[in-house]
């Protein structure tokens, strides 16, 4: 799958059609998405780590998942909405002028949905959130364009900060079909997901 690009629509846009709001409280029926076998590593991510060795040069640790206080999730909203509020998207090939997948943080403050997902993955671990709990996520969107977003797992199950959603939803509520993120041991190996996320809850016309 080294070939999925994500082809990020700007949160401008995507508001347009804007999913339901949800409350900071865990939503029912959250669950945890079924890993299966390793599998291919993102292009972008093996760039990434070959001009920022020292980001992916970590050592093997224990599974870990986030208690999903009230508090934690008032993080998570808080921080997904920083993001996608202080980066100026902008496509991969515009910004970089390549068709290869270039993942970074926004250094220019500028990005699609990898630098988004990189930056808030960085904010995270900064604010105490273990690293294993944070996993760069690779699905194919409402669209079925390439898409990239943070899972956060949870004791309450995988919730998602996505750049074309101010809220914090859980996997199972966003319509995506999920291909593949980091394994929680390992940042540098790839687990295969292949399902659909649920279906997605969009705003009735008249809302």
């Amino acid at each position: 799958m080294i070939g999925v690009s994500s082809l990020c629509v700007s949160p401008a846009a995507a508001q347009s059609t804007l999913f339901r709001r949800m409350s900071t409280q865990p939503a029912a029926g959250a669950s945890s998405a079924t890993v299966g076998a390793s599998t291919s590593v993102p292009y972008g991510w093996l760039d990434f780590c070959h001009r920022r060795p020292k980001e992916c040069k970590v050592p093997a640790l224990p599974a870990a998942s986030v208690k999903l206080t009230a508090q934690n999730m008032g993080i998570l909203k808080r921080i997904n909405q920083k993001a996608n509020r202080s980066i100026k998207p902008v496509s991969n090939y515009d910004h970089w002028g390549t068709m290869m997948d270039h993942w970074d943080y926004p250094t220019d403050g500028k990005g699609d949905c990898k630098i988004y997902a990189l930056y808030k993955r960085k904010l995270l671990q900064e604010a105490g959130f273990p690293r294993q709990a944070l996993l760069m996520t690779v699905v194919r969107d409402l669209n079925n364009e390439g898409h990239t977003i943070l899972t956060v797992k949870t004791d309450k199950g995988d919730f998602v900060l996505d750049n074309l959603v101010d809220e914090v939803r859980p996997w199972n509520a966003t319509g995506y079909y999920f291909l593949k993120r980091q394994s929680q041991q390992n940042p540098n190996i790839w687990v295969s997901l292949n399902q659909r996320g649920g279906k997605a809850s969009r705003m009735s016309p008249n809302s």
